[in-house]
């Protein structure tokens, strides 16, 4: 039986969220190094076509980038393998991230966060390991209280998830975890529940849960 299990909520302030309310910091490796990447493209650009110094300047900018995804990637390893490691049922959200990015204001941020980068290497990690990594839906996932199930409507600048109905008063990304969880959990066929939502017993799977739906 599969009895450890999480949701996890990834967004722009936090990388992740799971539904035992652990959180990881979004490092922002692009927006950190754009004042010294803008600074030798400006210099770049001023740099004679075809010249040596153009061609050099034009390696100081392609290494940048090059240090600012191995940064990344070496982050997503060490977390996808500590997913994988310390749980059995993983369960996140399928985004739309390339409508998502469509979005002027939003595009450099969810670039720089790559999540879907991040949910690939999670899932494939997941399915060498025998693990079971499931999206789902994510409609709603941040409005729905995950206690008492009623939506509680609520803007992106509200951070706290205040129930009217029930009383639950929670960080608003440990609310959505939680309900990703339950949403991946009845997808798949299941029996139990807990108030927190992280401690089913998993009756029955599907193998085709596994795949991301990008």
């Amino acid at each position: 039986m599969i009895k450890n299990m999480v949701g996890i909520d990834v967004g722009l302030n936090n990388l992740l969220v799971t539904s035992y309310k652990e959180k990881i910091d979004n490092p922002r490796y692009l927006r950190k190094s754009e004042e010294k990447l803008s600074r030798i493209q400006r210099k770049h650009s001023r740099k004679k076509l075809k010249s040596k110094n153009r061609s050099r300047s034009r390696l100081k900018v392609a290494r940048i980038h090059e240090r600012i995804a191995n940064q990344r990637l070496d982050l997503f390893h060490k977390l996808s393998n500590k997913l994988v490691n310390n749980f059995q049922f993983i369960a996140f959200e399928n985004l739309n991230i390339k409508g998502m990015v469509k979005n002027k204001y939003l595009a450099k941020s969810i670039s720089d966060v790559s999540w879907k980068r991040f949910l690939q290497m999670l899932v494939y990690k997941a399915e060498e390991a025998g693990r079971w990594a499931v999206g789902v839906n994510p409609k709603n996932t941040s409005q729905i209280c995950s206690n008492c199930s009623k939506i509680v409507s609520k803007t992106l600048a509200v951070r706290i998830h205040k129930c009217p109905e029930c009383g639950m008063m929670i960080d608003r990304d440990i609310n959505a975890a939680r309900n990703i969880l339950r949403l991946a959990l009845s997808t798949v066929g299941t029996t139990g529940i807990n108030a927190c939502g992280v401690e089913r017993l998993l009756s029955t799977m599907k193998q085709e849960a596994l795949r991301l739906q990008v």
